[in-house]
């Protein structure tokens, strides 16, 4: 059974920072596109940030320079460094387990981030 759990969300004030981490099981994790993907009030989910079997990462424009996308193949956890938060990076936040181009993708539940003063 697959399992992807996320942490680390919560209440944060503009210009702060949080990481958000994803465990996964159940899947040969080191094979496996890892990604965050959010979505916010009244809006559609969109790509955050990914990193490939290779380390490869991808960023989303609107959070280059303040995110950063990361994996520890050991601990089978992917996480995502967010500083210099924004009220529009109000969403929940999702992981994603992503082989051979969508093949195989899994999600986790989600954790919500509110930025707010």
């Amino acid at each position: 059974q697959v399992q992807l759990v996320e942490s680390g969300g919560g209440l944060v004030q503009p210009g702060g920072s949080l990481r958000l981490s994803c465990a996964a099981s159940g899947i040969i994790f080191s094979l496996y596109t890892m990604g965050w993907y959010r979505q916010g009030p009244g809006k559609q989910r969109e790509l955050v940030a990914t990193v490939t079997s290779g380390r490869s990462t991808n960023l989303a424009d609107s959070v280059k320079g303040r995110f950063t996308i990361s994996r520890d193949n050991a601990k089978n956890t992917v996480y995502l460094q967010m500083n210099s938060l924004k009220p529009e990076d109000t969403a929940v936040y999702y992981c994603n387990a992503g082989y051979e181009m969508g093949v195989l993708s899994y999600w986790g539940q989600g954790t919500q981030v509110t930025v707010s003063s």
